[in-house]
């Protein structure tokens, strides 16, 4: 069976969608990737296990409301369908959903799915009317040609059911996110402390409560001085990202160590004590399960997609979205309490183990895809 996944960026593939390709290849499926300036390169060519004719890259941009552009990669996605006529069809992400969607129908590729991993800006954005209404069409538009819709957390099903942006006769189905890997993200376990270090790692975007840590960061630091916050990241191409010089003032008062992008995040999983995300909405947060796997707490709000990774008061605590106050005391009850963050740093490994294993993750997309999935084993905390 041949399968074509479509990305809007190339770079996230191999953490985001890496177990899932190689679970497709250990199927034998022949995969193939889509995905701006998409193109082989030995490492992840090994990463994945494809070979360079795998790899195709289609001019889609992740910004931008320019519909000629759209238009061109909607003609390039179906000119690549026709050419490799795949089984399967996968896109997720808000442009490659649309557009992949549209051409994979207008190429009569058999079986056509759809991840929505998130709303994205359009919908949570400040200034959203028109362009959400524009989004909600497409989609509608794309989304009544695909065979079955999965999306990483039940309120965003909720919200595309509710307005009919799915249409009632399309079938979906929720997972619990991306999953993740519980033998890379291996549980590490810690001491006791009073002198906690929190970590957020995420595009420095307002919706992402990057404003909340810091403001949360300094009111911490005013009475206990030894705390340590921890951010890295990167400012994206986003209308809602932080200005540079935002950044740049946080850094010189010092409200947290500015660890940048990171291409590995465990060492810096590993070195805290508490993963923080103040996020207004998810799909479901990668970094959130990440950190659940390697055993470490978790602040995040009461949101779509962040409130599902916590049971509050057993693995973690649930903030309200924008609430500078609510996270504060939430960060404050590790520094009262130094053997907590232990404790729940066990619950969320075992939560990650039972719910948000890649390979149970990736069974029952490939289930639902009609596609048997390799028969694999769960690793055991340590």
């Amino acid at each position: 069976m041949k399968v074509l996944i479509i990305a809007g960026f190339a770079e996230s593939i191999a953490a985001f969608r890496g177990a899932l390709i190689r679970d497709l290849n250990d199927a034998g499926c022949e995969v193939h990737i889509a995905a701006p300036a998409m193109k082989w390169e030995p490492g992840l060519g090994r990463t994945l296990g494809l070979s360079n004719d795998r790899f195709h890259a289609i001019p889609i941009t992740r910004t931008g409301t320019n519909p000629l552009a759209d238009l061109r990669a909607t003609f390039a996605l179906w000119r690549l369908m026709r050419t490799l006529r795949p089984d399967v069809s996968l896109p997720y992400t808000i442009k490659p959903v649309i557009y992949g969607s549209l051409a994979a129908w207008l190429a009569r590729v058999p079986r056509r799915f759809a991840l929505v991993t998130g709303l994205g800006y359009a919908f949570t954005g400040e200034r959203k009317g028109f362009i959400k209404h524009v989004v909600g069409m497409l989609y509608r538009l794309a989304l009544s040609h695909v065979h079955k819709v999965f999306f990483q957390n039940p309120d965003d099903e909720q919200v595309f059911r509710a307005s009919a942006i799915l249409p009632a006769r399309i079938p979906s189905v929720v997972v619990n996110g991306s999953g993740v890997d519980l033998a890379a993200f291996a549980f590490q376990g810690m001491e006791a402390t009073v002198q906690p270090v929190y970590l957020m790692i995420g595009r420095l975007m307002g919706d992402k409560g990057v404003r909340e840590y810091a403001n949360a960061a300094r009111k911490i630091r005013a009475e206990f001085p030894l705390v340590r916050f921890q951010l890295a990241g990167w400012i994206d191409e986003n209308p809602d990202a932080i200005a540079q010089s935002e950044l740049d003032a946080w850094i010189a008062e010092a409200t947290f160590e500015f660890l940048g992008r990171l291409d590995d995040v465990r060492p810096a999983i590993s070195a805290s004590t508490v993963y923080v995300l103040p996020s207004y909405r998810e799909g479901t947060p990668r970094t959130v399960l990440e950190a659940m796997a390697m055993g470490r707490p978790i602040i995040t709000t009461d949101a779509p997609g962040c409130r599902e990774t916590v049971v509050d008061g057993v693995n973690g605590y649930l903030v309200a979205v924008k609430s500078v106050d609510a996270l504060v005391e939430a960060m404050q009850r590790f520094i009262d309490n130094p053997g907590l963050a232990a404790a729940m740093g066990q619950r969320s490994r075992q939560i990650a183990e039972d719910k948000y294993d890649v390979h149970k993750v990736n069974a029952v997309m490939m289930r639902e895809m009609g596609i048997t999935a390799p028969t694999t084993t769960k690793e055991p905390m340590a």
